[in-house]
Formats: structure tokens, sequence, C-alpha cells
């Protein structure tokens, strides 16, 4: 083995060395790993389990909530209220008014699982209204739902003589009859609500939710079929109200347990991880057990996958080991070939191959120290290149410029910046030596003065007597760094006028947010200062500032939406006045340039064919139609001829998006009566209904119906209801009565009111002269 490694290379030994030692770190974190996922194991567990208990109580508290919220609203319930308020009538059960209460219940009990068995006490008439019927006993309804334990006179004076605010009953079994003399028993908690709801001492009502066992328990069936544990629920009294995976007697024993702290988690004596939440709503306590052996699964498995994997990498890690070993030293064995063919130096000759290696190296940095001397003499016509290539846009990706910048060694700070171009005033043509000498003096004061102004601004010259710069801007906002920077270029301008006296003329382009779009804002700086060397312009030209000065088209966006909104809502009178209201701004207060007129019309042409994109006519042919009219129209027609043609294309969209509507309202209108006969004998067929059934507002569907037959929806409900009472009365084998309840009237008080209203005499009367 001795001689074997001596066969190596002392450099291949140096690196196998290191590389296994390396490779015992990992042996040693794998162990500490392990014992830490154990920890973690556990902790995610208890975790998901104590979330999976926070969302069970979460939802059983909405719920609860709801139910709270139900007892209320029934407690503001005009039906219930009449039956509480309303002095009793001459029939002592009142069948009519508790029937028609209990038939408005039914639609509650659908709307949710806690909501399927409820029951409201009306102490006025003694009578129990459940969404299935009316008990006019309170014995009856007992005799059906009867609680475990109780009799009927406990239960009476427990629940229906006793004032209830948001009261819960602990859970109780109660034997409910499914069918004929078939009975089954289900634990459930009782919710109970006195009303009116500030009747504290004389309740006329009481409402009680049925919450069944099941609903609330099924929230919490994930902790026992995820880990085989339990969990349960006790009130602030300590009475169970449900429990999950375990059994009544030892769910009591921890319920009478002392109580932790509020998501404390404790081992038990039998091997599990107890956790508790308090409800911050009721005081409820939710309680659950985990077995500890099912934490440690997950920790043995991660176990055997840290084994495995540390026996593995063992293995390849030795393997890449000598790889690396071999391919490192590989590269030195080379270099050291090359200095000594280069040193002409044997091998015997080299004592330590890294201090041979390091000596030939050192030689090497200092003559690399004499070409960087060279280059950086060479540093500024990089840079001015350089800066050139990013105000002409000849960099076309972000990696190439930032390549370029490293390259150069200029920095590129930040995303915004303003870009700009000053011209030195004064100098005429640069025709002879001495000028062009004063020119360079001049741009080497002012480039100076940049310098001083910020370091970060890029300047490089542009021509004989004009600069380039670019002023990056900070994070701040971009109207407060436009003042600062232009406040700070008028501070230059005036240092230098007064030091040197040399006068300079700046043309600053638009704020740009990417370092691609220098080349842009460059642009729009060139054409501010061409514009004011133009007009004779000194002192600080903006862009905007020569856009402003410019005749340019009247077509804001908000002019655009209007039009848009407009044609898609037919309004052929405010189109045409907004188009009007377009061609007066641009042709008659404004003497647009060809190129502005163009543009104008290309915008307005855009703008209908936004609309046309859209696919909002009736006919799905007139869509060609008016793109082919959009495109007829010509940036070199007259003002006129323009005129016209946009004038054409408004009349023709308005005029079929009215004839869409028209037809739109048409059908709605058919559907309202359709429905009218379909539910003439409903009673409660109201505008409202009508309007439900429809999905439109109220006072859109009485104006719609009113526009296209001339009456109110309420009218024509009356006179259909009247046509077949009269259908009915020529039958004659109803009786007066029993016609106002088919054709949808409460009594046969009102319905002979409405006949007489619109047939000029009684029902009776009718019938004797159809006879």
């Amino acid at each position: 083995m001795q001689r074997l490694w001596s066969k190596f290379s002392p450099v291949f030994r140096r690196f196998l060395i290191s590389y296994l030692i390396v490779l015992l770190i990992p042996q040693v974190a794998g162990y500490a790993s392990y014992k830490a996922s154990i920890e973690v194991a556990k902790s995610s567990s208890i975790e998901n389990s104590l979330s999976s208990l926070n969302l069970g109580k979460e939802i059983i508290e909405r719920h609860l909530v709801e139910v709270e919220a139900f007892t209320k609203q029934l407690a503001i319930n005009q039906d219930l209220y009449r039956l509480i308020a309303d002095p009793k009538p001459l029939d002592s059960n009142n069948v009519y008014g508790l029937g028609r209460m209990q038939r408005s219940l039914s639609m509650y009990s659908s709307t949710n699982d806690y909501l399927s068995n409820f029951f409201i006490y009306i102490r006025n008439y003694n009578a129990i209204i459940t969404p299935n019927t009316v008990y006019y006993r309170p014995e009856h309804y007992y005799a059906e739902n009867r609680l475990e334990g109780w009799t009927f006179e406990e239960w009476e004076e427990a629940v229906l003589k006793k004032p209830h605010l948001n009261e819960l009953m602990p859970l109780k079994k109660y034997r409910r009859e499914i069918r004929d003399s078939v009975f089954v028993e289900t634990p459930a908690i009782t919710f109970l609500q006195s009303i009116p709801l500030n009747s504290f001492n004389n309740p006329q009502a009481m409402i009680g939710v049925l919450i069944d066992e099941d609903h609330m328990g099924s929230l919490l069936q994930n902790i026992v079929d995820q880990y085989g544990g339990w969990a349960l629920v006790a009130d602030r009294e300590g009475s169970l109200i449900l429990s999950r995976g375990i059994d009544e007697s030892e769910a009591r024993r921890y319920i009478g347990a002392p109580a932790g702290e509020n998501g404390e988690v404790s081992p038990t004596e039998d091997g599990r991880l107890l956790m508790s939440i308090r409800s911050d709503l009721n005081g409820w306590t939710y309680m659950a057990g985990i077995p500890e052996h099912a934490l440690m699964t997950k920790a043995d498995r991660i176990k055997q996958v840290t084994i495995t994997f540390t026996l593995a990498a063992l293995v390849i890690g030795l393997l890449i080991g000598l790889l690396l070993a071999y391919r490192h030293s590989a590269p030195i064995h080379s270099l050291l070939s090359v200095f000594r063919e280069q040193n002409h130096a044997s091998r015997e000759k080299i004592n330590n191959e890294y201090d041979f290696l390091a000596g030939n190296i050192a030689a090497l940095i200092a003559n690399n120290k004499l070409l960087e001397s060279s280059l950086n003499d060479q540093l500024p016509l990089l840079r001015d290149a350089f800066i050139k290539r990013l105000l002409t846009g000849d960099f076309y990706t972000m990696r190439e410029l930032e390549a370029a910048s490293g390259q150069t060694g200029v920095p590129l700070r930040g995303e915004r910046g303003r870009a700009g171009i000053l011209i030195l005033s004064g100098y005429g043509s640069a025709d002879s030596e001495e000028i062009i000498q004063e020119l360079s003096v001049a741009r080497l004061i002012v480039r100076q003065a940049f310098s001083r102004l910020d370091h970060d601004v890029l300047v490089t010259d542009w021509g004989s007597d004009q600069i380039a710069f670019v002023h990056p801007l900070g994070e701040e906002p971009i109207d407060d760094m436009n003042d600062h920077m232009e406040a700070a270029l008028l501070e230059l301008m005036d240092s230098v006028y007064r030091q040197h006296r040399l006068s300079i003329t700046i043309g600053l382009g638009s704020p740009y947010d990417a370092w691609n779009d220098v080349a842009d804002s460059f642009n729009e700086a060139q054409q501010a200062l061409e514009y004011a060397i133009h007009t004779g312009a000194f002192g600080m030209i903006r862009f905007k500032d020569m856009m402003k000065a410019t005749e340019l088209y009247y077509y804001p966006i908000e002019s655009e939406q209007r039009m848009l909104n407009m044609l898609k809502a037919g309004e052929l009178e405010e189109a045409s006045r907004l188009l009007d209201q377009l061609f007066s701004r641009n042709f008659e207060e404004r003497e647009l340039s060809y190129e502005m007129t163009q543009q104008f019309v290309m915008e307005l042409r855009g703008t209908f064919l936004k609309l046309a994109e859209q696919k909002i006519f009736h006919d799905e042919s007139l869509t060609d139609h008016i793109k082919h009219q959009i495109t007829a129209v010509s940036t070199t027609d007259g003002v006129s001829q323009l005129r016209d043609r946009f004038g054409r294309l408004v009349h023709d969209i308005c005029t079929d998006i009215r004839k869409k509507r028209k037809d739109m309202s048409a059908e709605t209108v058919g559907e309202i009566i359709r429905y009218i006969h379909e539910r003439y004998s409903d009673a409660e067929l109201t505008l409202y209904r009508l309007a439900e059934h429809i999905g439109k507002p109220e006072k859109y569907i009485s104006q719609l119906f009113k526009e296209h037959t001339g009456k109110n929806p309420s009218d024509y409900v009356e006179l259909v209801r009247i046509g077949k009472a009269v259908e009915l009365l020529q039958q004659n084998h109803l009786t007066i009565d029993e016609i106002a309840a088919q054709v949808g009237y409460n009594s046969a008080h009102s319905f002979r009111r409405a006949f007489k209203r619109v047939r000029g005499v009684s029902p009776s009367a009718f019938r004797q002269m159809a006879e």
C-alpha cells in the first residue's frame, strides 16, 4: 500500500487528502441532520395538526355565526312579527298565518346544513313551526324530537319558558321519528334565541336550531384519519360538544383536567401529544391528541433515507475525489513542464512545485502590469466610444451593454436618467487652428464642470463645438429628480459663463426608464437643440417645450374613450357632436401640418378599428362592411370628405347598435310576458319577482315594459289575472273565493275590487250576465 501510494505525485496526494477530509464533513452533518429531522418532522406534524384543529374551529365558528345571523334574520321577518305582535284573530289557531309562516321557512333549511332542523315557538298561539309542519301543541313536537334524559315538562321549562340570548345547550341526544314507529337518536347541540331580540324578561317567541353533531364533527375528522388521533370540543362550562376518535368517558376526563395555555402542546401518559385551542368567540375549547409514534414514522423514514444517502455519498465521493485529484493535479504538472522548458530547468532542480510556479507567475504579473498601464492610457478613448455607442443606440441587448460597461469601466447607475446635448455659443465655423484650440479648451472646461456637478454623469464630445451627456436620475419621484437636475444644469451654465464667459445652449430629451432607451432620449435632445438653433433661443430647451410650441393634433385619450362608449351605446347624436368637436378643434382652431393631419386621421381610424374588433354588431356581416369603410378612409382626403366618411361610420354603427338593443329589449319583454302568463296564479308575483327572474333592476324592467306595451307590469299582471278569472267565471263550477285564489289574489275582497276596476262590474254580476 505504501509503495502504491508513493507512486502518485505529491500534488495528487495533497489534493486527494483534502478531498477525503471534505468528504468526512457530510458524515458528521448527516448525523446532525438526522437528529434535527426528528424534531422538524415532529414540529411539522404538530403544526399541521394545530392548523387542522384551528381550521375546524374557524369553520365551526363561522357556521355558528351564520346560525346566529339566521336567528336575527328571522327575528325581523314581517310574517313572524305579525304573529307575535298582532292581536289573536277569531281563529285561535290562525291556521292561515301559521301555515304561511311555515311555508316561508321551508327555503331556509336548504341553504345550510346547520339549518336543516330548527323550530320557532310562538307563545301567543302556544304553537311550534318547523320547515316541514306546524305543531299546534308543543307536546306533539317534543314527541317527535325528544331529548335524552328530559321529560316534556323539563324541556318546556328550560327551553320554551325561559328567555335566551344566543344560548347554546350542551350536546344531547335527541330522538326523532323518521317514519312510522321508526326512531333514530342523533347527538346535537341546541342554539336558542328569544325574540324580539331585546326581550330579556318577556319574550314573545323563541327560535331553536338543532345542530347535528356529525356536521360539526366532520370538520375535525382529518386529525383522526391522518394520525389515528382524536379530537373533541367542549363549551365554556366544560360540557362535551362533540368528539371524534375517543370514548365519551375518556373525553370527559380530558375536559376535566387542568387546561394549559392556548395553543400549548403537552405529552400525556398514554404516549400522545395533547394540544388545545380556546375560542375567543364563545369560549369553547378545541382539543386534539396525536400518538407520538405516528410522528416518529416520518422521522424513521428520514433516518433510512439519510443512511442510504450517506453510504452512497461515501462511495460516490471517494470516486469523485480520485477523479478531481487527478484532474486538478494534471494542469499543475502541465504548467510545471511548460515553465521547466522555458527556464531550461530539470526535475531535480525543483524542490517545491508551488514555489517554482509562484516565481514564474510573479514574473508574469509584472509583465501584465506593464501591459495594463498601456491599456489605461487608451481607456479614455474606450469610454468615449462606449458613450457614443450608447447615445446612438448601437447596443441591442442589456447583456451586451453590461459587458461593454464592464470592459470600459463606465458605471451604469440605476435605470432611469435623461440625455442631453449642449452647444458652445459664439463660435463660427471651425476653419482656423486658433478657433479649434479655443473650442478644445472650452469643451475641457465644460467637461470638468460636469464632473464637479455629478461624477456619474457620462460626458463625451459630439463634434467640435458640442458635448453630449447622459445624466442618471435617482430612485426618488421623477418630477423631483427632473427639477433637481435642471436646477443643477442651470447652475452649471451660470457658473461657466461667470468664470469663463462661455455661453451654452442645452437641449434636453425626455426621461428614460431603461438604458436601452438612452438613444431615444438623446434623439429628442438633438431635436430640441436644433429647434433652439433654428429659432435663435438660448439657455435650456426641453423637448416637451419644443413640442408645445408646434401645432399638434387634438385627440386626447379621454375623447377616444368617450367616442367608444357613445358608439357602443348607439348614441348617434352625442357621437356626431363629439366628432364635430374633434374636427373643429383640429381643422378650425389649428393649422395642422400634413404630418399631424395624417397622424390624427390614423388615430381616429384606429378608434373605429378597435370597435370593429370587439364584435358588438347585431349583423355580423356589418363588421366586414365597417372595416372596409375604415380602410377606405385615406389620409389624403380633404377635411370635408374625411368628416363625411367618419360621419357615415358613426351613423352605420349607431343604427346597428340601436337595432340590436331594440331586438334584445323586445326579447326581454317577451320573456316577462311569458313568465307572467306562467306565474299569474302566484300571489307573490310582484315587480321584484319579475326583476329577479330577468336579472335586471326593477326600474329598468318597469320602464322597458311600459315603452313596449304602454302598460306597467303590475297593470298587465292584473289584466292577465282578470282575463283568466273571466274564463273561470264562465265555466260556472267554482266559487268566487276559489277563483280568486286560483288567479293569484290573497283575498276575495281584493279580487272583487280588481275585477270591478277592470271590467266595470262585480264578478257575480258578470257571471249572471254571462249566464
